[in-house]
C-alpha cells in the first residue's frame, strides 16, 4: 500500500495529515506556517514530512465557491498543487473541500476545545477531513 498526504492550504498555514499504510484512516500531523506564494518555502517545509512518512500521493483541498465555481483561493490551491508536483514528482489530486473547515470547527466546539486551542489545530483537522473524504471515496 501507499501513504497519502492531505493538505489544507491557506495563505499563511498548511494543515497536514497522512494516511495509515492501508489507506483507511487519516491522522493529523502538523500545521506548517508559510508565506504565500513562496512555493519553494512550502516544499522545503513539507519535504521532510513527505520523506518521513514515505508519501506516494498528495491530496490538496480545493476550496470551491458554494455554486461550484473556482475563485482566487481555488486558483491558489491549483497553483500550489502544480508547484508541489513539479518540485517533488509526486502526483497531486485536488478534492472539493467545501465546508471542511466549518465541519472541523463544529467538531472542536462540540468537543469543548477552547477558541485558542481550536485556532492552533483547525487547519490540521481540516486536512484530516479532506484526506479522510478522499480515502473513503477511493476505497469504494
Amino acid at each position: 500500500m501507499k501513504r497519502v498526504m492531505g493538505l489544507d492550504v491557506g495563505s499563511k498555514t498548511i494543515g497536514v495529515a497522512v494516511s495509515d499504510l492501508m489507506g483507511w484512516t487519516a491522522q493529523g500531523v502538523e500545521t506548517v506556517y508559510w508565506t504565500e506564494p513562496d512555493f519553494d518555502e512550502a516544499v522545503r517545509l513539507l519535504r521532510p514530512i513527505i520523506e518521513q512518512y514515505d508519501v506516494k500521493e498528495v491530496v490538496v483541498g480545493l476550496p470551491k465557491n458554494m455554486n461550484g465555481t473556482i475563485g482566487p483561493r481555488g486558483e491558489a490551491s491549483e497553483a500550489f498543487a502544480a508547484a508541489l508536483t513539479e518540485a517533488t514528482g509526486l502526483p497531486t489530486v485536488l478534492v472539493d473541500e467545501r465546508l471542511t473547515t466549518m465541519q472541523a470547527e463544529r467538531m472542536l466546539i462540540s468537543a469543548d476545545v477552547s477558541r485558542k486551542k481550536r485556532k492552533a489545530v483547525i487547519d490540521k483537522m481540516a486536512a484530516v477531513m479532506i484526506l479522510q473524504n478522499y480515502l473513503d471515496r477511493a476505497g469504494k
